[in-house]
């Protein structure tokens, strides 16, 4: 913007006062507007008018608390009128936001000289040499990188790249900045590149145990932390992430005692958060409940400790709790009111004060909707993909041709259906091995999709028609293979479980990889398992929740694609519709035990008694014997969900359809 620009300019000859006389009259049109509320803050602090700075400063925090520069010009304030600590403590959160603050790290290296405080003002110094090495040009990726400005920061360092594609600086921060998009695959590619350059880069190893992590390879990255550790075995940081594999694996005694040992050395908040989530898992309530409470005596406004009270679903919140909450909603960081808010719609739900709940949900689904980039589009693209590529014809010509193994038995559906369920039933049998949502699949569509693919015109399924016949069953074992390391609780069993629910979108690939492996389709009454995902925060991986409209489309877009599926691949899937074990339990566990091909176990009715590891939402509730509360809660909100019913239509009917021979026989003549 022409104005904007000549604002800067004007600052940057000091001529201050014409500046901001431009800058407020450009506020009229853009008085939410980061950097214009910047330039008054730098422009005000430069004529001396600190109070008017402050208040500035103040708005330019609610409006944009992401932006480094605020508590940078904030330190300037405050050293303007000689408050040396209120200014450490403001420059210090800029440069934990933002090491790239050159003139915040000048500034904390005089002042820490002048408080004595020589430890600090060495690494001061330290950074700043540690810059000045640096191109300039990663050093300006990195400040936009740190500002949330990622297009800008990637049009830099690529250019460098260009010109220096063995810069590790600038292969770290393009790593970081792929991280952020969720694209992990790339951000492991990189940061591998920076190791084979720089094998002794140890921020950089930590990093890519991170990305492994993320990626859900906790066995690898298990091995790479405990090759850092033998480097550094008090590096609070590695054993850290160590603690954190442990419990990807499904390890979480071993979890537990590194979280307890961080914590005996004053570990940070999050570390008893992470602790009480593997003392939740083996459900061990009454000490995750400790821990979580443990963290908000660390950190009162903690707002996913407080969503972890609410995510048992059978904790009750007292009115103190209630109102720390309520108070804790001022909270400067934006994942605290998330989480907040979504707690808040749990406790105020509990006590029958439905409106005062639904507000909260509504305001901390609007809160992760603006965060997200989902498209309703994307996943009915894939899915219109999948009925082109995945026909008959198609799997009749690829038959038999994945590894042979009947092992894996697969539960799909969508979040919220029941699907942990009817896991902790067959995990009850002597002769199946429950593990988790693995991600296994996922990752093996992502390699088959290719970095950076275009989702209006994906790769896969598409993919799929270019492979041999030999990579399904290569594919098969290798999935396999890698899901061993999970198969801990029982690991002669003959059989194991993956309860990914993402995974009926992979049906088709599923039984080319792996002909003779089971698969369970759990599905639930639409308008409860669509308040269910609305009103749940999940981790990540179900973006579609967010939004009542998006919700009732991926539902529809569901039932499209297991009807397709049904159609090409007659009797290949078992539907279970979790109103009827609610109703039936014994049928419908003889149903199940019969279509997995296992005998009768009376432990399998008792399921709530089996003592194992479950780390979804639902926890709790299976470690109770079955009962109907949960199906009509989402009657209490009616009022507000009249959209929903709407945009659901006909599947609040449909999705207790059977596949019939005319849908099937239809299928064979398109292929």
């Amino acid at each position: 913007m022409d104005e904007m620009n000549r604002i800067r300019e004007l600052t940057r000859q000091r001529n201050y006062g014409d500046a901001l006389a431009a800058a407020h009259a450009l506020s009229t049109k853009l008085p939410k507007n980061r950097d214009l509320l910047y330039l008054v803050a730098v422009n005000q602090r430069c004529l001396n008018r600190i109070p008017e700075a402050l208040t500035t400063l103040a708005q330019l925090e609610r409006e944009h608390p992401e932006l480094s520069r605020l508590y940078q010009e904030r330190g300037f304030c405050f050293l303007s009128v000689r408050d040396s600590a209120r200014a450490i403590a403001e420059l210090q959160q800029g440069v934990r936001r933002n090491p790239a603050l050159t003139a915040s790290w000048v500034a904390l290296e005089n002042l820490y000289r002048m408080t004595g405080d020589s430890k600090n003002a060495a690494a001061a110094a330290e950074q700043l040499v540690t810059l000045k090495r640096l191109p300039p040009e990663v050093v300006q990726a990195g400040s936009h990188f740190s500002e949330g400005d990622f297009g800008a920061a990637e049009k830099l360092v690529r250019e460098h790249l260009l010109k220096d594609a063995n810069d590790i600086e600038a292969l770290r921060l393009l790593a970081r900045i792929e991280r952020q998009r969720d694209a992990l695959d790339e951000a492991e590619r990189l940061i591998e590149s920076v190791l084979t350059l720089a094998p002794d880069y140890r921020a950089a190893h930590g990093e890519y145990a991170e990305i492994l992590i993320g990626r859900q390879k906790y066995l690898q990255a298990r091995e790479h932390m405990q090759m850092l550790l033998q480097l550094e075995p008090d590096n609070v940081d590695y054993r850290s992430l160590y603690a954190t594999a442990c419990a990807g694996l499904g390890d979480h005694q071993s979890a537990i005692a590194l979280y307890r040992a961080l914590l005996a050395k004053d570990a940070p908040p999050h570390s008893h958060l992470l602790l009480g989530h593997s003392l939740r898992a083996l459900g061990r309530q009454t000490e995750a409940i400790d821990s979580y409470g443990a963290a908000l005596k660390a950190r009162p406004d903690f707002g996913d400790a407080y969503w972890s009270l609410a995510n048992l679903k059978t904790y009750r919140f007292s009115d103190a709790e209630i109102a720390r909450m309520q108070g804790a909603l001022a909270a400067r960081d934006e994942t605290d009111r998330l989480h907040l808010h979504f707690a808040l719609g749990k406790a105020l739900e509990d006590r029958g004060r439905y409106e005062e709940s639904w507000t909260h949900y509504e305001r901390g689904n609007a809160l992760r909707r603006a965060s997200s980039r989902y498209r309703p589009e994307f996943a009915e693209i894939n899915t219109q993909r999948q009925v082109e590529v995945c026909t008959r014809q198609f799997f009749a010509e690829r038959a038999g041709v994945g590894a042979p193994d009947p092992a894996p038995i697969f539960i799909v559906g969508l979040p919220r259906s029941g699907s942990t369920l009817i896991e902790q039933i067959l995990a009850s049998h002597s002769l199946v091995d429950g593990t988790q949502e693995l991600h296994d699949v996922s990752r093996i569509v992502q390699e088959l999709q290719g970095p950076r693919s275009d989702p209006n015109e994906p790769r896969y399924p598409g993919a799929l028609r270019d492979l041999d016949l030999a990579n399904f069953h290569a594919l098969g074992e290798r999935y396999l293979a890698d899901t061993r390391a999970f198969r801990t609780r029982k690991p002669a069993a003959r059989f194991f479980i993956d309860k990914m629910p993402n995974n009926y979108r992979h049906i088709g690939l599923i039984h080319l990889m792996l002909p003779n492996a089971k698969i369970i389709d759990v599905r639930r009454e639409p308008m409860a398992c669509c308040f269910g995902n609305f009103k749940q925060l999940f981790a990540g991986g179900q973006d579609f929740s967010y939004d009542l409209d998006s919700i009732a489309r991926y539902y529809r877009t569901y039932l499209q694609l297991m009807s397709h599926w049904d159609a090409v691949l007659p009797g290949r899937v078992l539907r279970v519709f979790h109103e009827d074990v609610v109703e039936d339990l014994e049928i419908s566990v003889r149903r199940l035990l019969d279509f997995c091909g296992l005998p009768f176990e009376h432990a399998c009715l008792e399921f709530h008694k089996t003592a194992r590891g479950v780390g979804t939402a639902s926890s709790e509730q299976v470690r109770q014997p079955i009962n109907r509360d949960g199906l009509h809660q989402w009657r209490r909100y009616r009022r507000w969900l009249n959209p929903l019913e709407e945009a659901l239509g006909d599947a609040l009917i449909r999705y207790r359809d059977e596949p019939s021979v005319a849908v099937a026989q239809g299928a064979g003549d398109a292929a």
